[in-house]
């Protein structure tokens, strides 16, 4: 019983020493990126990335995407923000689908883009909800709604996304007001399902 207890507690201080020791590389690639040293924040990212950090994998995405200190890769960029939200990552979720909104290396695909932003947005991401919104006024992958546009716009502005804002005033100037008391009350009844869980 002795030795039993031992080595569980060996294994919890292995994986909880090893969940900090990823928390803190992730930082020192946070600082690394802050200050512009991308070449910093690859090396401590892409380890983590490897092994499989959602949060790693979604920041190597964006980097591949803008060509931060490497040169520009959809290809890689869809490849990690891919990996990532598979993990259920919002944030990559997000990302994944403006690369399939905007067809950045890779058939514009405005469906697939739609069921990353839905999934992105039920968790309660801004950018995402602000996405999701658009598309619904567009029309894009999904029937063209007014009403669903301005909740997820909405939804988008109160986290204070600087596009949503701009897109609830340009919608109050085109709705009816019973619509947008429709679209509010939408939103207002609305909750996040939260944090996505894989397994």
């Amino acid at each position: 019983m002795k030795k039993y207890l031992f080595l569980k507690f060996v294994f919890l201080v292995l994986v909880i020493g090893g969940t900090l020791s990823s928390w803190g590389n992730f930082l020192a690639g946070e600082d690394a990126y802050l200050r512009e040293d991308y070449e910093k924040a690859m090396e401590e990212w892409q380890p983590l990335a490897k092994r499989g950090n959602a949060e790693a994998q979604n920041m190597l995405g964006y980097m591949y995407r803008y060509g931060q200190g490497i040169p520009q890769d959809f290809t890689l960029a869809q490849k990690w923000y891919r990996l990532a939200a598979d993990q259920g990552n919002a944030r990559a979720q997000n990302n994944l689908g403006a690369m399939y909104r905007q067809g950045l290396g890779m058939p514009q695909n405005f469906q697939e883009a739609l069921k990353w932003f839905r999934r992105a947005a039920e968790q309660g991401n801004g950018g995402a909800q602000n996405h999701l919104g658009l598309m619904y006024f567009e029309g894009q992958g999904i029937s063209k709604d007014v009403i669903q546009a301005y909740k997820w716009a909405y939804l988008s502005a109160q986290q204070g996304v600087e596009p949503a804002l701009l897109a609830v005033e340009f919608l109050e100037r085109e709705l009816t007001p019973s619509q947008i008391k429709e679209a509010k009350q939408l939103a207002n009844e609305w909750t996040p399902k939260g944090e996505e869980v894989t397994l």
